[in-house]
């Protein structure tokens, strides 16, 4: 087939308050970083490759319109990411483009293609093939000619039937990858920012140094990557910062691997090189509670790690208990003040309407927010994905209503039983998640660093309306 002209997709998403204006992409407009990991294999492959992020800085408003700019760009090929809040949208795009240019070929992928599957083929027209688990490899052999039979990891329509091929294996070295295309993204890196106040240089970017996930939480959906772990080598990351510093100007980085530390050995290599040989970035990650020593959050300290985030999901412990296993409070608070004792900031990760939440067990755990002295926290809606475990009996614990657009974290689609309504549940949350950040020790916290954050502080003063937007959302009883 030769050279392809391929445009690889991010379609935006649904809203994070239903009928007003999405403020969340100002607050933090993250990088696609697994469409521009396939954006630079398939370029490698020798095909003319352009990413479209429809939540990038300079995309337009709305599906039909970042469809028009797709189709303008003439490709033989469009791949789509998606999310399950962003499915529905990219295949609005998907209709358009294949109405518009009828031989292009449309593939989708992504975390809620990889858990439902072939149904979406039968229930979504404009869709040509979906790819299943990681795409490098399957999108290149697609692009390149191969024929769909012999394609693993592909579902694709054969005459009037839906075909599932075999499953295909995990990508071996993670390292043979070449770096994501980040030159792709319109208006990157200062037109993309990481979330205010967790970072204090700029511009600043995201990476993922590892796939998979060796845990398995009721919550969690682990379609794409499966419970298997495989991670760049301490070498590898430490070029991938520096080229990230010596190209794009970067200062900080998010880690967002769900695992960074498993692998200690590999943190401790990556850490005591960055000491040695610093490249100017700071970074944030994230480490599991029990697995943190001093040796390790030392080494991360002079490595320029400024804030590490924990996983802690309740202060209920019987809740905590179903969702973390052998997991307590008192290793958490002693995790914390190991951390802050570093001189690293500590972020704690909570979800709000788990199954089996109750008023008691949300004050529980706002209390226990509060008492932990966090630099930074972060409170999820708690969402039941196709590929979760929770999936196939959520609805024996509670109201779910099955809204694709909605499912994002964001937004309440499952109720507990232990929770009257819905609406009662957004109570709660606006005003535990107002809680935190009147709370006078989390104030004189980010008082005594305020110039540090002169860049977040700068970036709100200029998207001021939509702050305070967002802001207003949490005023109990709005």
């Amino acid at each position: 087939m030769g050279r392809m002209r391929i445009v690889l997709v991010h379609p935006a998403g649904s809203n994070w308050i239903p009928g007003k204006k999405d403020v969340t992409a100002v607050a933090n407009r993250m990088v696609p970083s697994g469409l521009l990991s396939i954006a630079a294999y398939l370029e490698a492959s020798g095909h003319d490759v352009l990413v479209h992020d429809c939540l990038g800085p300079h995309a337009p408003p709305d599906a039909p319109r970042n469809a028009r700019a797709v189709i303008d760009l003439a490709p033989d090929m469009v791949g789509f990411s998606t999310t399950t809040s962003s499915f529905l949208g990219g295949h609005e795009m998907a209709r358009i483009i294949k109405d518009a240019r009828p031989q292009t070929r449309t593939v989708f992928g992504g975390v809620h293609v990889s858990a439902l599957g072939p149904e979406l083929l039968e229930r979504f027209g404009s869709i040509d093939c979906l790819v299943i688990g990681e795409g490098e490899q399957t999108l290149a052999e697609l692009a390149g000619g191969r024929p769909e039979s012999a394609i693993t990891g592909l579902i694709w329509r054969d005459g009037d039937r839906v075909a599932t091929n075999a499953p295909r294996p995990h990508l071996g070295s993670l390292d043979d990858l070449p770096f994501p295309a980040y030159e792709k993204l319109v208006g990157f890196p200062r037109g993309y920012n990481l979330p205010p106040f967790s970072y204090v240089r700029a511009p600043g970017t995201a990476m993922i140094t590892s796939r998979g996930c060796v845990y398995q939480c009721s919550y969690c959906d682990r379609s794409v990557f499966g419970r298997s772990f495989r991670s760049n080598s301490a070498e590898y990351i430490y070029e991938h910062m520096k080229y990230l510093r010596s190209r794009f100007g970067i200062r900080h980085v998010n880690i967002y691997d769900d695992l960074f530390t498993t692998n200690r050995k590999r943190i401790m290599t990556l850490c005591h090189r960055l000491a040695e040989r610093p490249v100017g970035v700071q970074f944030n990650c994230a480490v599991r509670v029990g697995h943190t020593d001093d040796e390790l959050l030392t080494a991360l300290k002079q490595a320029g790690c400024l804030m590490v985030s924990l996983g802690v999901e309740s202060g209920d412990p019987a809740l905590l208990e179903e969702l973390k296993a052998g997991v307590t409070l008192d290793e958490v608070r002693a995790t914390v003040r190991k951390i802050q004792d570093k001189g690293l900031r500590a972020k704690g990760l909570f979800m709000m309407g788990v199954v089996g939440e109750t008023e008691e067990s949300i004050r529980k755990t706002s209390d226990f927010v509060i008492e932990l002295g966090l630099d930074d926290m972060n409170m999820s809606k708690f969402t039941p994905f196709p590929g979760a475990p929770c999936w196939r009996t959520i609805g024996e614990h509670g109201a779910f209503e099955e809204d694709w657009r909605r499912m994002n974290a964001l937004n309440f689609v499952f109720v507990p039983k232990g929770i009257e309504s819905r609406q009662r549940l957004d109570e709660l949350y606006n005003t535990h998640v107002k809680r935190f950040y009147t709370d006078p020790g989390w104030r004189r916290r980010l008082r005594g660093r305020l110039w540090q954050h002169r860049h977040t502080l700068w970036h709100m003063l200029k998207n001021l309306p939509a702050f305070l937007a967002a802001r207003r959302h949490f005023e109990p009883g709005r």
